[in-house]
């Protein structure tokens, strides 16, 4: 089993940080590259002229790696927001069909349609928390609902994110497809860790950031395009985006054809000399580890959580139906908000998130910081 990674971050040892689903702490070489980027930008004139084509190759590579896709399948973004809004402008869904979300689905994959259905004559069904907690079965069911109109789309998180309730991709993907349905997958809270197959999965769309499980800084996103989707206009308008627009030669505007590829959709200004480094380095670190081992790690910690918290008080789903490295725990008789702040008094960090406390290990804990979790709850949750 991959063992703790702490050493490899500063975090001091009085503190117990479980909040990976919201920011994972930085690694010790992600911010060295941090600083190496500062200091780069700080002396302009002595860039090397190839550094931006490098670092743009670099960071698409390591995050194609870790989704199986082909480098050129994958466009550098700033968020997942702007990741469903390139998808929201390659997509027509066609009126009197229906767009499945899930209820309380984080924003991103959400209001893009919930905005344009009004106007374009679709409707946005949002599939209820099953009581169960088996968001898969509660998809299949509305994707087979006799007497329906047509699924044009499901625009989902893999991994819901407030409580960990997990998707089977590998059996709602064909049945979108039997239905003649694409599929948008947020996928921020499964790269790095569970195992990602955009060749076996064949989205139209997958997309993630890099500041929470693949440790890497604010404002970095990937997102996965299908060749089939790659003709249409992006998002902005770039020169990189064109096959010839060149500010050294002229004429300036040689050939204004879109280039092959994912590259047309990558965003403006993604020439980032200080977060494109450490967004390589952050997920080359977790190709490096894995997903199955960070995997077989990180569900051995929720176990032992889950296992510590039996006739505490607190509910929480089913392993079979929740992701192996977010537990989300509904407190009895306290306020998750409260929770949280009384842990934090016991340098102990979570989140709280709609009704439950979501706690998120990641690769740098361990099991006392487990352990020291279930006494603290167990002292402010009496």
């Amino acid at each position: 089993m991959l063992p703790s990674q702490r050493a490899l971050f500063d975090i001091p040892r009085e503190v117990a940080y479980l909040n990976a689903a919201s920011w994972s702490p930085l690694p010790l070489a992600v911010q060295e590259a941090g600083r190496a980027g500062v200091a780069r930008k700080g002396r302009p004139w002595a860039l090397d002229p190839g550094l931006a084509a490098q670092q743009h190759e670099r960071a698409r590579r390591a995050a194609a790696r870790l989704i199986n896709a082909d480098p050129e399948d994958v466009a550098i973004i700033s968020s997942v927001a702007y990741g469903v809004a390139t998808a929201g402008k390659l997509l027509r869904v066609p009126p009197g069909s229906r767009v499945l979300l899930l209820a309380d689905d984080h924003s991103s994959p959400v209001l893009e349609w919930w905005t344009r259905a009004p106007s374009e004559g679709f409707t946005v069904e949002t599939v209820g928390r099953p009581e169960d907690g088996d968001w898969t079965e509660a998809l299949l069911a509305a994707i087979e609902r006799r007497g329906a109109p047509p699924v044009a789309l499901a625009s989902i998180s893999s991994i819901h994110w407030s409580d960990g309730g997990a998707i089977d991709l590998d059996r709602l993907a064909p049945a979108l497809r039997n239905a003649g349905a694409a599929l948008l997958v947020d996928a921020t809270h499964a790269v790095g860790v569970m195992p990602v197959d955009v060749k076996r999965l064949d989205p139209d769309f997958l997309v993630f950031p890099t500041y929470k499980w693949v440790l890497g800084p604010y404002g970095r996103a990937f997102l996965y395009v299908a060749k089939r989707r790659q003709d249409g206009i992006p998002l902005e308008q770039t020169s990189y985006g064109r096959r010839s627009i060149a500010a050294e030669r002229a004429p300036y505007l040689a050939d204004t054809a879109f280039v092959a590829g994912a590259r047309r959709f990558d965003m403006g200004e993604r020439d980032h000399f200080i977060s494109l480094d450490m967004a390589a380095t952050g997920m080359e670190m977790v190709a490096q580890w894995g997903p199955a081992a960070i995997l077989e790690r990180l569900r051995m910690l929720t176990r032992r959580l889950a296992e510590g918290l039996r006739n505490s008080g607190a509910r929480f789903a089913e392993e079979r139906v929740r992701a192996p490295h977010i537990l989300g725990l509904i407190p009895a008789d306290r306020a998750p908000a409260e929770v949280a702040q009384r842990l934090a008094a016991e340098n102990v960090y979570v989140a709280p998130r709609l009704d439950r406390i979501r706690v998120s290990p990641h690769v740098y804990n361990d099991e006392a910081d487990i352990d020291r979790f279930i006494a603290a709850f167990r002292k402010v949750v009496p």
